[in-house]
């Protein structure tokens, strides 16, 4: 079993910038590939990003693709999210999530554990 610990959520303007962390526990943490996905009031849970257990492999959705940029350090056992460029958009809670392989995956049934969830508010 696999907890995760979200910070680093809050409110900001367009067009600034805020990083997400996940702390993980286990000692298996590079094995699990991990992900951040959101959800914005009155929509679906979306796919925002995912990195490969060994942290060579990456994957954005295409709507802040060369905005963000998620990575990990195992030595840590924490994932990261850097958001630039930040729009009113991009307003949601954000979710961390551990898969129990390293091969990253896009649906949020590739995931096994999950986050509590953090708000992102972004003002025009």
């Amino acid at each position: 079993q696999v907890q995760l610990v979200e910070s680093g959520g809050g409110l900001v303007q367009a067009g600034g910038s805020l990083r997400l962390s996940c702390a993980a526990s286990g000692r298996t943490f590079s094995t699990y590939a991990m992900g951040w996905f959101r959800q914005a009031p009155g929509k679906e849970r979306e796919f925002v990003a995912a990195v490969s257990g060994g942290g060579i492999s990456t994957r954005h959705a295409d709507s802040v693709k060369g905005r963000f940029t998620i990575s990990r350090d195992n030595a840590l056992n924490t994932v990261y999210l850097q958001m630039n460029s930040l729009k009113p958009e991009d307003t949601a809670v954000y979710y961390c999530a551990a898969r129990r392989y390293p091969h990253l995956g896009g649906r949020e049934s590739d995931y096994d554990y999950w986050g509590q969830g953090t708000q992102v508010t972004v003002s025009s």
